[in-house]
Formats: structure tokens, sequence, C-alpha cells
């Protein structure tokens, strides 16, 4: 198969169904799982602070394998990474479902997060491979649109099930649905060849060490963490991250891909993924609360107002993707976080009494923002890698928006503790500052040379 091509069709549209079905399962099993969170920590006679570990396991898991798991695509192929991924996380939403204590669900859900991270790690290095090179924005885009559609309807579909079913069919539906991706993908998702170079365990434990500790820290910040323990925590996290990045910095094939962020456009790819994923969680943390506690508004209509940003990235990702195979991701990206810049600060500074109104096309113009930047700028971190480390791009696509959500979140919880009645409103002016750093970083991919995909 000619790489640059893509697959042929029909075989095209079935591998990248089975990619778009895997991602929906990672995506809205996160989303269910907020949602359910107080009815399973009640069916499980579970507090409300060691039920948050049902979630907490599972994004944890998924940040600290992302790397390791991109990493071992790169050497025995991205098919087998993603297809073991899918089956384990099928298996694991089973043990979920079946599960009797908060003790075993917490375990099945760390299972389920390695899953979840096969998937995710090497997606978007197998759409690299599954579309020609000059469609590579519109696969791009497929992995934005799904992702937006995930989060608008993962409340919905959480709210329905538990409206005609117990909190176990949250996890079961995922059975059928892996079974059938499975099913599909075995004959149509590309084999892939690595590159079968001795796999480096200990960077994998060195990540896992770096990563899970920095979150640790972080997220202590922004819940009042007694400060020697958090003096503890940053100390071994710069520490292990010395000796981390160090040891990358001897390998041919980093696990870190410390390689690829010596490239300019890469690395201010990263970056902008970093800020703009901040400002998203700074505004979607703190809204809930602007509505609710500032405004007045009940649950049904704060979820409601809360759709517009999502789903008008639904429409604008292919929009963007198309339009990232022909213009600059600097430009289209500048343009993009500029509107979400604009669209934040009029949200901070919608007033006491807005109507729902007033708040929808505000949410409208921030979605319009973040999915114009969405598309082309995962487009560019691809497509600026070389082929044999498109596994590594792939999973620092995944890390800079983990992390930038991870910071965003810790954020809020700071500034909630320092200003509790001022605090969404503050968060929010912060969203924008993140955001309009981002545009910054965005636009600097203009100042140098265009960038041309590596062999």
């Amino acid at each position: 198969m000619d790489s640059d091509k893509g697959l042929p069709l029909p075989q095209r549209y079935w591998a990248i169904a089975v990619v778009a079905l895997g991602i929906t399962l990672a995506v809205l099993d996160g989303a269910i799982a907020n949602v359910a969170l107080p009815t399973i920590a009640r069916n499980l006679n579970a507090s409300p602070a060691d039920s948050v570990w049902i979630v907490n396991a599972y994004q944890l898991t998924i940040t600290i394998s992302l790397l390791p798991l991109a990493s071992l695509g790169d050497r025995i192929g991205y098919r087998r990474v993603y297809m073991t991924g899918l089956a384990l996380f099928t298996l694991s939403s089973l043990a979920c479902a079946l599960s009797g204590s908060l003790a075993a669900l917490t375990i099945a859900r760390v299972v389920q997060g390695f899953g979840a991270a096969g998937i995710m790690s090497v997606n978007t290095a197998l759409v690299r491979i599954i579309y020609p090179q000059d469609q590579l924005g519109r696969g791009v885009s497929i992995n934005a649109t799904v992702v937006a559609i995930s989060s608008v309807i993962g409340p919905t579909v959480a709210s329905g099930v538990l409206s005609v079913a117990t909190w176990p069919w949250l996890f079961a539906i995922n059975v059928p649905i892996g079974v059938a991706a499975f099913a599909i993908g075995w004959n149509a998702m590309p084999r892939t060849p690595g590159h079968r170079q001795p796999y480096d365990y200990i960077s994998a434990i060195m990540n896992a060490l770096f990563f899970g500790l920095a979150i640790v820290a972080v997220d202590g910040i922004g819940h009042g963490e007694h400060r020697p323990y958090l003096v503890a925590e940053f100390i071994a996290t710069a520490v292990i991250g010395y000796f981390f990045v160090k040891r990358q910095l001897t390998q041919s094939a980093p696990l870190l891909p410390v390689d690829l962020l010596r490239i300019p456009v890469f690395a201010l790819s990263v970056g902008a993924s970093v800020c703009s994923f901040c400002a998203q969680m700074l505004a979607f943390v703190s809204l809930p609360f602007l509505l609710q506690n500032n405004f007045g508004m009940g649950q049904v209509e704060t979820g409601f107002l809360m759709t517009p940003w999502p789903l008008v990235i639904v429409f604008v990702a292919p929009l963007a993707g198309v339009l990232a195979d022909r213009y600059s991701a600097g430009l289209l990206g500048g343009i993009g976080l500029a509107i979400l810049t604009v669209g934040l600060v009029l949200l901070a500074s919608v007033g006491a009494h807005p109507t729902a109104l007033d708040v929808a096309w505000r949410m409208a113009v921030c979605g319009l923002g973040f999915g114009l930047f969405q598309s082309p700028n995962n487009r560019q971190m691809l497509a600026s890698a070389p082929r044999h480390r498109s596994g590594g791009a792939s999973g620092m696509l995944g890390t800079a928006r983990l992390t930038g959500q991870t910071l965003g979140a810790a954020l809020v919880a700071l500034i909630f503790g320092v200003a509790p009645k001022q605090g969404p409103v503050i968060a929010l002016g912060v969203a924008a500052v993140f955001a309009a750093a981002a545009a910054v970083v965005s636009v600097l991919r203009l100042t140098g040379k265009r960038s041309v995909e590596p062999a």
C-alpha cells in the first residue's frame, strides 16, 4: 500500500468508522461516569469523596499510559495497539457492569483506562495511514467531530439510561458496540509494520511516575493540600522529570518525543494545544457554577446552555478540516483562538441578569473559535512529524490535551478557593488569557518556513 494514497475505498470508510467508534466509547464513557457518579455512590454505599476515584482512576490511567502505548505502536504497529486497546476496553466494560463494590469498580476502571489509552494513543496515527496525504485534514476533523458529538450526547445518554435501567447498564452498553467495532476492524484496519526496536520499559515507568506525580501535585494546589506535601510532590516530579528527559535525549525513538519537540512547528502546535484546552476546561468547569449560583438557573437549563459550544464544533470541525488541507494551521488556528478569546470575554462580561439567549450565542462563539482551531492544529502536529514517528505525534496530541485539561481544572479549584463568589467570572477571564496566549503561539507558526511533511 502506498502510504501517501491511504486505504482504498470502501476499506477506508470501514476503517475510519472503527476509529470513530473507539473514540466514541472512550470519550462517552468518561462523560457518562461523571453524570452517574452520585447514583453509583449511593448504590455502592460509598462516600462522595471516595466515589470520585471512579472518574479519577480512569483519567489518571489514560494520562500515564498514552505516551508508552504510542511508543509501543511505533514499534509493533498501530493496528495491534488499537485493536488490543479496543478489546481490553470492551472486556473491562463488562467487568465494570458486573462490579458489586467500589473497589471492584475502581479496579475495572483502571483496566478500562488502559484500554481507552490504547485507542486514543494511536488513533490519529491510524488516520494518517487511512487517509491520503492531501485529505489528512478531513480525516483528522472526523476525530474532532466525534469527540464533540460524544461530549454533547454524553449527559443525555447517561440520563436516558438511568431513567429506564440501573447504573451497570451504562457500562454494559459498551460491550456490543465494542464487539461490533472489533469484528469490523479485524479486516478493515490497516496492517502497519513497526521498527522493532527494543522497548524502553524504564522510560515507561519514569513516564508514569512523572505524569502521575505532576497531576497529583497540580490537583493538590487547587484543593488546598498541605504545603509540605505539595513541595515534596513538586520536588519529586522535578527530579524524575530531569532524569526522564535526560534519558529520552539518548534515544533514537524516545518515548517522550523530545526529537519531535525539536521541530519548531510541532512544539508550537503542542503549546497552542495545551493553552487552548486549559482555556476550555477553565470555562467548562466554572460555567455551571456561574449559571446556577450567580444567575439562579436550574440544572436542566444549565445543561441546555452548555450545549451550544460542543454543538457548534460538530458543524465547524469538518469545514476546518477541509480548510486545513489548503491553508496554514497557524493562520486558521490564530483566527479561531482569537474568536475563542472574544467569546470568553463576552461570557465573563455578560452581566448580572442575562437571558438564556445572551448565554447561548456567546457559547456558540466559543465553539466556533475552538472548532476552527482544533482540526488544523491536530493536522499540523501529525503532518510535521516523520511518518515512522506518527505514534509519538499521536500520543503527544492526546497528552497535550490531557495536560491542558488537568491544569485548567486545578486552576478553577484554586480560583474558587481564593474568591468563591467571583470565582466563575475570574476563571473565565483567566481562560480568555490562556486562549489569547494560544492564539499568539499559533500565529508564531507563520513566521517560520511552511512545514512540509517529513519523509
